[in-house]
């Protein structure tokens, strides 16, 4: 006959071996890795990564205007093709706020950004952008962004 103590010994050897599940990460924490990847993507000059990140439905709001995934990846790919590139990215100041439900996140931030353009040279300029998040069929994608340049004061 087992004694409880022999069972508890059992059962914590179990444990012990065992691996331990992940800890499930926040929407917030997923959001914030992704916001990693895909400004490193775009600092690296990575088109394919990059527009990865974008869901097809995106809608962009640049300064230009608004625009959809497929023109703005004809727009930025024609850029970069044509000499043109992203030199240095920072970001700072990153809050993401989730859903809920956690099947939506907004990521809002400050961006320092050097870009060489084609018989221009390089220029340093700063930005707030947000980006909207939705996760479908299990994937974080971005449906929508906001990017503008701050004013001289606001860098």
């Amino acid at each position: 006959m087992m004694t409880i103590r022999a069972v508890v010994s059992g059962l914590m050897a179990i444990a012990v071996s065992s691996p331990v599940s992940a800890t499930p990460v926040s929407p917030e924490t997923e959001v914030r890795r992704l916001e990693e990847s895909v400004n490193a993507a775009y600092a690296a000059n990575d088109l394919p990564t990059y527009f990865g990140f974008y869901a097809d439905d995106l809608r962009a709001l640049f300064a230009e205007g608004p625009t959809t995934l497929p023109a703005y990846r004809s727009d930025w790919t024609a850029f970069i093709k044509g000499g043109g590139a992203i030199v240095s990215f920072k970001d700072s100041d990153m809050c993401v706020q989730a859903s809920p439900q956690g099947d939506a996140a907004v990521a809002s931030y400050l961006a320092t950004v050097t870009t060489r353009f084609p018989g221009k040279g390089e220029v340093k300029s700063s930005y707030s952008e947000t980006d909207v998040w939705f996760r479908r069929d299990g994937k974080w994608k971005i449906v929508e962004i906001h990017y503008s340049e701050n004013p001289a004061g606001l860098r």
